[in-house]
């Protein structure tokens, strides 16, 4: 790329031009201790040594801690009060209907990859679910296709065709390890293949709901994964990891679930259809959590709102009851796509609606999720050495400012020391 083009600017941020391939990588529900844990046990040497050179940080995911608006607030540079995704499901009152978020005409903002694919940068983006393809790909001009559509990406539809061959990897399953391997094996390719100057990976969190940090499961995944990103590494590449939200364990000291349902509780309040209950975390892939979170808005009558939220806050397990306006300040959220009220719960408690609308059947392992402030402390790693950050507050969707305004050009941090030393 020509690093004397003018910055790109996007919702109100400035992006230098790529000088190096950059490979931006969303890991969902990559918790900081998984990579920590990963790295002392041997399994993941790179990503050891990403964290022991210092380009590594603690940074603040958006909250819900869910899919969409955390890749969403990642693309655009900008908090869901600017893009509009505020979950990945929602009450769309304009419709009257509880939909999917994972529509195109839901984002509210341009994304900084179709931005620089307009201008002519090579542009791919890779994702393992296909429900986040149409927003991370709208109105981009490059490729763009999913681990889970794989086999069915056309130049007119994903900008590439053949891409199981191109991979070298089958089609997997929605439910395992090998979608989020089918994500960095492409991204190798194209990178291999020269086919991006700005790459942006996201994967599965199927092996987090299922493995704790440190175990087995866990750090065979981050094993694997640390394959890649030093394969990127070789190949030249910026390479910028962070996730859309950390994971933690939502159970009983028995193991069973440890749930307050929501609508049960409003309906015995005020009784039945008096309230409605919306959970955010809810998706076409629920085996593994069941749409259970640690988030959730209630729509109700004005003259009942206040006494609901003071008796909604006492309950042991919530952590936060708060009025729509004291949410979406607080979280910066889009005011016309939220409750009434917001409840958060508990590190290790989840939100639900009424006990007889969730199927927690195909739990095959204790429940693990997310959603709450206790799941958003993620990772920022970068195999650059970063400079000029000062002492600002980082974000998730901060990732690509620092890859593309604070980094050093060449080499990793170590290899910058070597050559001052030389």
């Amino acid at each position: 790329m020509k690093e004397k083009r003018q910055p790109m600017v996007v919702n109100g941020r400035a992006y230098r031009w790529m000088s190096e391939p950059l490979v931006v990588i969303c890991v969902d529900g990559c918790e900081y201790d998984y990579l920590e844990r990963a790295a002392a046990s041997g399994s993941a040497p790179f990503i050891a040594r990403l964290l022991r050179e210092g380009s590594a940080f603690k940074a603040a995911a958006v909250v819900p801690t869910f899919t969409n608006p955390n890749n969403l607030s990642i693309v655009t540079g900008a908090p869901p009060s600017v893009h509009g995704i505020c979950g990945n499901y929602f009450y769309d009152r304009e419709a009257d209907a509880e939909v999917m978020m994972n529509d195109p005409k839901y984002l509210r903002a341009p994304t900084v990859l179709a931005a620089f694919a307009k201008a002519g940068a090579r542009v791919a983006v890779v994702t393992a679910k296909d429900k986040l393809r149409k927003m991370l790909g709208h109105e981009l001009r490059g490729i763009c296709f999913s681990s889970e559509r794989a086999a069915d990406a056309t130049l007119a539809e994903n900008g590439i065709d053949g891409v199981v061959d191109f991979v070298g990897m089958p089609v997997p399953s929605v439910y395992s390890a090998e979608l989020s391997e089918f994500v960095f094996a492409a991204g190798v390719k194209l990178l291999e293949a020269r086919r991006a100057d700005l790459l942006y990976l996201s994967t599965t969190d199927y092996v987090q709901h299922k493995y704790a940090p440190g175990s087995a499961g866990a750090n065979a995944f981050y094993a694997m994964m640390d394959r890649y990103l030093a394969r990127l590494d070789a190949l030249g590449a910026v390479v910028a990891l962070t996730a859309d939200h950390g994971m933690n364990a939502k159970t009983k000291a028995d193991g069973s679930p440890n749930v307050i349902y929501l609508q049960d509780l409003l309906d015995e309040w005020l009784g039945a259809g008096r309230s409605r209950v919306i959970l955010p975390i809810t998706d076409p892939y629920v085996v593994h959590h069941g749409a259970l979170g640690s988030f959730a808005t209630i729509y109700l009558d004005e003259g009942e709102r206040a006494s609901v939220r003071a008796r909604l806050a006492a309950l042991e397990g919530v952590e936060l009851a708060l009025a729509k306006a004291e949410a979406c300040a607080r979280f910066e959220l889009p005011p016309d796509r939220m409750g009434d009220l917001v409840v958060v719960s508990t590190r290790h408690v989840v939100l639900g609606t009424s006990a007889k609308r969730h199927d927690l059947s195909g739990l095959d392992a204790p429940l693990r999720s997310h959603g709450g402030v206790s799941e958003q402390t993620v990772p920022l790693l970068f195999n650059r050495e970063v400079t000029g950050l000062g002492e600002r507050k980082l974000r998730n969707f901060d990732i690509l400012d620092i890859a593309l305004n604070h980094l050093q050009v060449r080499g990793t941090k170590r290899a910058a020391q070597e050559l001052a030393s030389s």
